[in-house]
């Protein structure tokens, strides 16, 4: 600790510890220097045959890898930064404390010696230099000597420990109180002097006060030898608090890990602790634990739509297998009646199943690729009008205006015919159609007078495979598809689909598209 305080402190002061430090070096030199060259001619060949084959075990044994600290825990790792730290920011403060009492210390030396120098210098105004007081060349641990120097350079008076010969030259000094000069200024000795010289009646003399460096050479150095065996107690404290609480800390990310662990697809009901704390590790569990209600939420709502695309599905090919089959024993059944009438109707609502499935398939993969081209409509609607009109159980009344926007046109159309198959499937006798534009919106309503929904299944509808009908037959409704396709189109545009009550009595399906969208 010695030398790592020492180089901090040597540029502040003249003579810091720098004379003892370059002797202990003086005295050790030799020693290792005999030692060495000893060593070098006895154990050569020794020394060489160890190294090489020590290295070989060690590399061999798999040690150099791991003490990488990429390999350490994140514990290790922490203690190891906290302990460099804490060695770093000691060594500085250490060196910086040092320096500082240093200075100090020589500070109040210098002005022991320099406030002696004036008050002699003020007795000597009145008295002569052999009626001095005898308290003002007294000595203590700062002050350690004094001398009174005569106008011919001998020293008339002086304390019990000084030399009877200058201290300094006594050209050094004038009629200026000069203090604290270096202790290099006095060969072999650890002293600064402070000098005045002074009018007297008797003449010119000059005042030196020696005032003492080792002690504060002594007292730095002991401070910094208790800073330097101290420094690894408050080091490796440091480490084993950090270890401990960085430890403490990653228990509860392990219980997270060894939780997530165990959850499977199968049961994704678990949930991975919180901890009582609130810091960022507990904020990660709930974090964690919302992301898993979002996945076994996605992953019952997939287990539902597989089942119920099964079961859709099952329905139109069972009819067919029924058919074929029926023919297969009977070929005399196998007409245009049964082909018409059986198996092309359930053959095209099983295509318009897939192709529903395979474009909300596209929706969920973000794969939905929309034209953006010119739209008609109140041709497009004009269209689906006149395609369900032949229909003798239901009138449609349709009220278009030439409207146009920016969309994909198949995708427009299939929103309209999926609202108009709806209307007619539940309404009772009539369907109304409307198109129109307000304030840069194109506005399509599809009214039907059927039972209507009730307010609080009016968002459930635009889920997939989703019946307000108890039976869940086919004679009731369709695939449970249209509704959820139209939500997801719109979506795609830009625009909103809204259901409200029909004047009469009814439903009333509003889409409301933007005529010009940057989307």
């Amino acid at each position: 600790m010695l030398n790592m305080g020492a180089p901090a402190y040597e540029g502040v002061a003249e003579k810091p510890l720098r004379t003892s430090l370059a002797s202990m070096s003086a005295r050790t030199a030799p020693c290792h220097i005999s030692a060495a060259v000893f060593s070098a001619d006895s154990l050569a060949l020794q020394n060489q045959t160890v190294r090489v084959s020590g290295v070989w075990r060690f590399r061999r044994s798999g040690l150099v890898g791991s003490v990488c600290p990429a390999n350490l825990g994140i514990s290790a790792r922490s203690a190891a930064v906290s302990a460099v730290v804490v060695f770093f920011a000691l060594t500085f403060a250490s060196a910086a404390f040092v320096a500082v009492l240093y200075r100090s210390l020589l500070v109040g030396v210098d002005d022991a010696s320099a406030g002696r120098v004036r008050h002699i210098a003020e007795a000597l105004q009145s008295n002569s230099p052999g009626d001095l007081d005898s308290a003002l060349l007294t000595t203590n641990q700062r002050v350690v000597a004094i001398q009174l120097i005569a106008p011919d350079g001998k020293v008339v008076t002086r304390s019990g420990s000084a030399p009877n010969t200058p201290l300094i030259p006594v050209t050094e000094f004038d009629f200026t109180l000069r203090r604290g000069m270096s202790d290099d200024a006095v060969p072999n000795d650890d002293m600064r002097v402070s000098g005045q010289r002074v009018n007297t009646p008797s003449g010119e003399y000059t005042v030196l006060v020696g005032g003492g460096s080792e002690a504060v050479e002594a007292t730095a150095r002991t401070v910094a030898l208790l800073l330097g065996c101290g420094a690894p107690i408050i080091i490796a404290v440091a480490a084993a608090a950090s270890y401990w609480l960085v430890r403490r800390s990653l228990q509860s990310v392990d219980a997270i890990r060894s939780r997530v662990a165990e959850i499977s697809t199968s049961d994704l009901a678990e949930r991975v602790p919180v901890p009582n704390s609130r810091d960022e590790i507990a904020a990660l569990a709930v974090t964690m634990n919302e992301m898993l209600s979002r996945i076994e939420a996605g992953h019952r709502a997939q287990q539902r739509f597989l089942g119920d695309a099964s079961h859709e599905l099952r329905s139109p090919l069972a009819t067919i297998i029924s058919g074929l089959e029926a023919a297969e024993v009977h070929p005399e059944l196998l007409d245009a009646q049964l082909a018409i009438n059986t198996l092309l109707p359930e053959a095209q609502r099983m295509r318009t199943l897939i192709e529903d499935l395979l474009l909300l398939a596209r929706v969920d993969e973000q794969s939905l690729v929309l034209r953006k081209e010119q739209v008609l409509l109140g041709d497009l609607a004009e269209v689906e009008a006149a395609r369900v009109r032949p229909d003798p159980g239901c009138t449609i009344h349709a009220e278009i205006s030439s409207t146009r926007l920016i969309g994909d046109p198949a995708a427009v159309s299939r929103v309209i015919r999926n609202l108009v198959d709806n209307a007619v499937r539940h309404a009772k006798s009539r369907v109304d159609i409307h198109v129109g534009s307000q304030d840069g919106t194109a506005i399509l309503t599809v009214s039907d007078d059927g039972p209507g929904i009730a307010a609080a299944e009016r968002a459930r509808v635009f889920g997939r495979f989703v019946r307000l009908d108890s039976d869940r037959a086919r004679s009731g409704g369709g695939t449970g598809l249209g509704l959820a396709i139209v939500a997801e189109v719109v979506t795609a545009h830009g625009g909103t689909v809204t259901i409200d009550d029909r004047p009469g009595g009814g439903t009333k399906m509003i889409v409301a598209l933007p005529q010009h969208t940057n989307r």
